[in-house]
C-alpha cells in the first residue's frame, strides 16, 4: 500500500513556521505495483468530474491536501479560482478555460534557440525553488519493473497553475538534466496517472521548441475534471504489430501509444515512446506528449470505457518563445484539448474553427509529417526483428 514516510497524511503539510520548512526533510510517497489501478476509473454517468466528489487514492489525497496548503499560505503566483468553462460548440468538444492571471503573471520563458539545447545552472532551475514549493518525493517499492533504473521523482507545484492540483514532476534536479525525456521519467509519469483515482488527472511533458519554458528535465501533472477527446478519439494502425497508432478525427493527428496497465506491456511501451522522442530529439524536432486513461485503439466512440493508458505523442514545428496577442499558446493540453485562455475577449469570441486554426499552424507541414511517419514505423519494426 502506498504510504507517506510516515503513514500520517499531515506529514506532507508544511509546518506553520516557515524558519522551519527548510529544516523539514521532504517526504517520501512509496508505491508498488498494487497501488497501481489499471482498470475501474471511469468518468461519472451524470456530471462530468467535479474533482471533489470523486473518490481519492493515497496519491489523490497527499497531493491535493499538501497542494491546498501551499494555496493557503500563498506559495503560488495567484490564487487560482473556479474557472469559467465552456465546452466549444462543434465536432471535437475543445475545454476551454479562462485563466487571465497564468497569461499574465506566469514566469517569462527562457531563452530557447534548439530542442537539443544544454542545461544552463545560471538560468532559472528547479534547484532555485524555495523549500516550501516541494510536496514530496515520488519512489516506487522494488517489486516494481524498471526500479532498478528509476529516479526519484520531487512532487513540486507549478507557481503558476493551469488547474486544480497542477503540480512539475522533477526527476533529480541536482543531476540539471536538460528538458530531455529520459525512460525513468517518462515510467514515473505514467505510472502517477495510473496511482489517482480521478479520470482527469492528466500528465504531459513539452520539449524545447515545444513551448517548455524551463530547460531542466520536468513534467506536468494536473487534474481538470473534464473529458478531452484525446481519451477517445478513433486510430488508425501505423505498424503490423500494432504498437503505433495515428489518431484520427482531431485538428492535431498525434500517435498513439496503449498500454492496459502495469507489467512488461507497460515497459515497452515507455520503450518505445522514448524511442520515437529520442529521434525527434536527434533530429531537432519539437514534440509534446499527453498522457491520459483512455479506450484501446481503433474503433471508439465518446462512450467508450477508460480501459488503459494513452500516450499521445506530437510533432510539431519548433516555436521559441511565447507568441503575444493569440487566444492560448499550443502545447500539449492545448494538442489535448484543453485551451487555456488569455483574455475575457478571447475566451468569449472563441470558436471550434479559430481554435483549429491556431492549433494546426504549428503542426509539421505535410511532406515533413509524413517523413517521421515513416521514421516511427521504421523504429517499432526495428524492436520486432
Amino acid at each position: 500500500m502506498a504510504l507517506p514516510h510516515d503513514s500520517n497524511e499531515t506529514s506532507y503539510l508544511l509546518p506553520p513556521s516557515k524558519e522551519d520548512w527548510e529544516r523539514q526533510a521532504i517526504p517520501d510517497f512509496v508505491y508498488g505495483q498494487k497501488d497501481l489501478v489499471a482498470e475501474g476509473v471511469q468518468w461519472p454517468k451524470n456530471a462530468p468530474g467535479t474533482l471533489h466528489a470523486l473518490p481519492q487514492s493515497p496519491f489523490d489525497a497527499a497531493l491535493c491536501s499538501a497542494w491546498r496548503q501551499r494555496v493557503e499560505l500563498g506559495l503560488f503566483r495567484y490564487r487560482l479560482r473556479d474557472l469559467q468553462t465552456q465546452i466549444l460548440p462543434g465536432a471535437v468538444g475543445f475545454v476551454a478555460q479562462l485563466n487571465v492571471e497564468r497569461g499574465v503573471q506566469r514566469r517569462r520563458p527562457q531563452t530557447i534557440r534548439s530542442v537539443r539545447q544544454a542545461f544552463d545552472p545560471e538560468q532559472f532551475n528547479f534547484n532555485k525553488i524555495r523549500p516550501g514549493e516541494v510536496l514530496f518525493c515520488l519512489r516506487r517499492e522494488p517489486d516494481l519493473p524498471g526500479t532498478l533504473l528509476q529516479e526519484d521523482i520531487l512532487v513540486v507545484i507549478n507557481v503558476s497553475p493551469l488547474e486544480w492540483g497542477h503540480v512539475l514532476l522533477v526527476p533529480e534536479p541536482a543531476r540539471g538534466l536538460p528538458q530531455r525525456l529520459l525512460r525513468g521519467a517518462l515510467r514515473m509519469g505514467v505510472e502517477a496517472v495510473l496511482l489517482s483515482l480521478h479520470p482527469g488527472f492528466r500528465v504531459g511533458f513539452n520539449s524545447l521548441g515545444g513551448l517548455a519554458s524551463v530547460n531542466h528535465l520536468h513534467l506536468h501533472g494536473y487534474y481538470l475534471a473534464h473529458r478531452l477527446p484525446v481519451e477517445h478519439a478513433p486510430s488508425a494502425p501505423l505498424d503490423p504489430g500494432g504498437h503505433l497508432h495515428l489518431l484520427q478525427g482531431l485538428p492535431a493527428p498525434g500517435f498513439l501509444f496503449y498500454s492496459r496497465g502495469p507489467g512488461p506491456d507497460l515497459e515497452a511501451l515507455i520503450s518505445r515512446v522514448c524511442r520515437a522522442t529520442d529521434y525527434l530529439t536527434n533530429h531537432e524536432i519539437a514534440h509534446n506528449l499527453f498522457v491520459t486513461r483512455g479506450a484501446p485503439p481503433g474503433k471508439t466512440s465518446p462512450s467508450s470505457a477508460l480501459t488503459g493508458v494513452r500516450v499521445i505523442l506530437w510533432a510539431r514545428k519548433s516555436s521559441f518563445g511565447i507568441k503575444e496577442g493569440e487566444a492560448f499558446n499550443v502545447a500539449l493540453c492545448e494538442l489535448a484539448g484543453h485551451l487555456p485562455v488569455k483574455t475575457s475577449q478571447d475566451f468569449s469570441s472563441l470558436t471550434e474553427a479559430a481554435a483549429v486554426a491556431l492549433i494546426q499552424d504549428c503542426l509539421l507541414p505535410p511532406a515533413q509529417a509524413e517523413e517521421v511517419q515513416a521514421a516511427l514505423v521504421a523504429l517499432m519494426a526495428q524492436e520486432e526483428q
